[in-house]
């Protein structure tokens, strides 16, 4: 019987264990496990623009919720008013106010600059007596009139030259 050749074993060291790209070679890819991944990329990648409309959508129904929310507020304060005008004492208080109306037989006195104070230190006295200026106000007038009327003054926007033709 012919002999069989000795085969001699050699002792191999492997490689230290914990290194960098160990983790790796541990992974098992199957055919199972590579079609997850890519459903989970197409589902990825179908879903995110949709996500992003629907978060936008959310974001502006919030924006016209708050839009919506004002305005109930403000036909709320526009009620109260259109009621307000409804009572006959208000009605009376703001034309009292606004157009300075009176009843019959009350007298309205209008203070006008009363946050002007009057300088008593003028050197005109004050007297008791009403005065009044003696001018000719009919003379003055056609003074006026005819020195605009027959100065030779020309005014500062007919200095300009006209330009005569059309644009062409």
């Amino acid at each position: 019987m012919p002999s069989k050749p000795r085969v001699t074993r050699l002792a191999v060291d492997l490689p230290a264990q914990g290194g960098a790209s160990s983790w790796l070679r541990g992974i098992r890819l199957s055919g199972f496990t590579m079609l997850s991944l890519g459903m989970l990329i197409v589902f990825v990648v179908v879903l995110a623009p949709s996500l992003r409309i629907f978060a936008e959508q959310q974001h502006e129904r919030a924006t016209l919720a708050a839009e919506v929310e004002a305005q109930k507020d403000l036909v709320e304060d526009l009620e109260q008013d259109v009621a307000r005008w409804d009572d006959p004492s208000y009605v009376e208080a703001q034309a009292r106010e606004r157009l300075y109306y009176v009843k019959p037989g009350e007298f309205s006195y209008l203070v006008i600059d009363d946050g002007q104070t009057v300088s008593t230190t003028s050197e005109v006295p004050i007297s008791a007596t009403l005065q009044t200026t003696e001018v000719d106000w009919v003379s003055m007038m056609l003074s006026s009139v005819f020195t605009a009327g027959l100065t030779d003054a020309v005014p500062a926007d007919l200095d300009a030259p006209v330009i005569e033709g059309g644009v062409g």
